[in-house]
């Protein structure tokens, strides 16, 4: 019923039995017991408003109470639902049965890199009508083969003969393993984590990886860092994303160069020497999330070709300023027509003339094809090139 706040519970299943690395649930991780993570992101979600851990070690118990987070309760769980031929269902179920709750969102302690942003975007798509369960996907782009009982292999997912390019090829949804929401009444009529209509929310590609072996755990490490989830001397949680998404809130215009960030970089010609230029559609709708916002938009370009400005004027950007080669006192003209500093300014860009901007805006941001120079100036590089939603990829992360 419209209006009735519903309650909404994280259960988080830990144990200490795992044989491949024992005690893993509170190994250290970037500085942090491993479970520290997940409870953290299910803290920082503003739909959660209870986070449950389930384990059969004392010493675990001990390890997450000593984080003392005010939402966390830390219960305990049957042998059975612990051993290692249980299910995770097997947890949810017996934790269910004796607790009143809405909601429940299964968080696995394998998953480090969740972020509470994700929990959020996960419960605002399962608050959507006619939506029954949410899971967590990571988007893969590569192709799948299938062996038949004579020893042939065949494609399952792709033609061999017009093989696509990364960029053209939308992949396919693989779950990762992080979380999954669903209503209590659901998971105790059908025993499963899932079930009925499901949406999924997509994560990061690196949260692919799980921890199973420790082979795994030197790679989600490696990657958490890149990430910049790292623990300060304070064993407190930073996140470089989180802090930028902080600074986000003060800025009022967003710039970008359009060759290279708006496009792939490319340069095709008709059979009439014509020259085209690729712009994803992705981009689009971010600029619009961005105008819908307040954000002034604009382009800030070497180039002094009509379809950029076309370009533009479609995505109803109030700044389009073609043939600039020194672009800073441009963006600072900007700033003074719209009564801004630069730190009130984002942009993007990947080559030379644009790291003078990104060194000097509040938030300069670059693309993972941009030149070495480019990326060190800028606060954030994309995991997406130019001209396939990298733009996207830097408004869905930072401002919406």
């Amino acid at each position: 019923m419209i209006g009735v706040k519903k309650m909404n519970v994280a259960f988080i299943p830990v144990r200490g039995g795992s044989k491949s690395i024992p005690l893993k649930n509170i190994r250290s991780m970037c500085g942090r017991p491993l479970v520290y993570w997940t409870v953290k992101a299910a803290c920082d979600c503003k739909f959660i408003d209870k986070v449950y851990v389930a384990t059969d070690s004392e010493k675990i118990k001990e390890t997450v109470e000593s984080f003392q987070m005010p939402k966390v309760e830390v219960i305990g769980r049957s042998a059975e639902s612990a051993s290692d031929t249980a299910s995770t269902e097997s947890a949810m179920l017996e934790f269910a049965e004796g607790r009143e709750f809405d909601n429940i969102v299964l968080i696995q302690a394998t998953s480090p890199m969740l972020q509470g942003s994700d929990l959020d975007k996960g419960f605002a798509l399962f608050e959507e009508e006619d939506t029954d369960s949410v899971l967590s996907v990571v988007r893969q782009k590569r192709f799948h083969w299938a062996a038949d009982e004579n020893g042939y292999v065949n494609p399952t997912n792709y033609d061999v003969f017009h093989r696509p390019r990364r960029q053209e090829y939308d992949g396919y949804l693989v779950e990762n393993g992080a979380f999954y929401i669903t209503g209590r009444e659901d998971l105790l009529k059908t025993k499963n984590r899932v079930s009925g209509r499901m949406k999924a929310v997509e994560m990061n590609e690196d949260t692919f990886f799980e921890i199973d072996e420790l082979s795994d755990w030197v790679i989600i490490e490696a990657l958490m860092k890149k990430n910049g989830i790292v623990s300060d001397e304070n064993d407190s949680k930073l996140s470089v994303q989180e802090e930028l998404k902080k600074k986000a809130v003060d800025i009022k215009i967003f710039l970008t160069d359009s060759d290279g960030c708006l496009t792939d970089g490319g340069m095709y010609y008709t059979e009439n020497g014509d020259e085209l230029k690729k712009f994803n559609t992705k981009d689009g709708m971010g600029f619009k999330l961005l105008r819908e916002k307040g954000i002034i938009t604009g382009i800030i370009t070497g180039e002094d070709v009509n379809m950029v400005r076309r370009r533009a004027e479609k995505l109803k950007m109030e700044e389009v300023h073609c043939g600039i080669g020194d672009k800073l006192p441009v963006v600072k003209e900007i700033c003074e027509k719209y009564g801004c500093t630069l730190e009130n300014v984002a942009y993007v860009g990947d080559d030379i003339n644009d790291v003078e901007v990104l060194k000097s805006v509040g938030m300069g941001f670059s693309v993972s094809n941009a030149i070495e120079a480019a990326k060190e100036a800028a606060c954030y590089v994309t995991e997406r090139k130019g001209g396939d939603a990298a733009l996207r990829e830097i408004i869905d992360t930072f401002f919406v």
